[in-house]
């Protein structure tokens, strides 16, 4: 496994393929709780800052557990294609009309009476750390690659990993 850093545009770039291909994420709140809060969450979109926004209700958990303490980590995988992704950093809770239109989709009516629900807001979180780990080529290719090394005993190197700094 290659160690790659990722710095600028390139990091915001790499966060963006990352959280909105694997789309489902975990969003860990009250970190300093023993379990602290986990709760899955569909990413909306990656900006152009690298800020990663969810939907959310205003009176979840989650939500309180923002307002008392903004640090969070959210946690992406995707076992099936070897990519994971790990970000650290401070959320802000939005009710900006804008930005909910912009985010609101008709599939959000699961969990919301529409765009004008008094209980929808967003959660915008600004990176502070973040680490990805990620395949080398495609999944066929790095398939092949742990063949041959257990024919021969030799590790291959399927994957790269780095810090993503924004």
């Amino acid at each position: 496994m290659s160690n790659t850093d990722l710095s600028n545009q390139d990091a915001v770039a790499k966060l963006k393929e990352l959280a909105e291909s694997i789309d489902f994420a975990m969003l860990c709140t009250d970190m300093a709780a023993k379990p602290f809060h986990a709760i899955p969450m569909s990413t909306k979109k990656v900006d152009a800052d690298g800020r990663i926004w969810f939907l959310s209700g205003r009176d979840s958990t989650h939500n309180d557990n923002i307002r008392r303490d903004n640090q969070v980590e959210v946690l992406y995988s995707d076992p099936s294609s070897m990519r994971f992704l790990n970000v650290y950093g401070k959320a802000e809770i939005r009710r900006d009309r804008e930005i909910l239109k912009e985010l609101y989709g008709s599939a959000d009516d699961s969990w919301f009476d529409g765009l004008d629900d008094p209980n929808l807001s967003a959660i915008e979180i600004a990176p502070l750390q973040a680490h990805y780990w990620d395949v080398k080529g495609n999944r066929l290719v790095a398939l092949l690659k742990m063949g041959w090394g257990g024919v021969t005993g030799s590790e291959p190197d399927l994957a790269q990993h780095g810090d993503l700094k924004m």
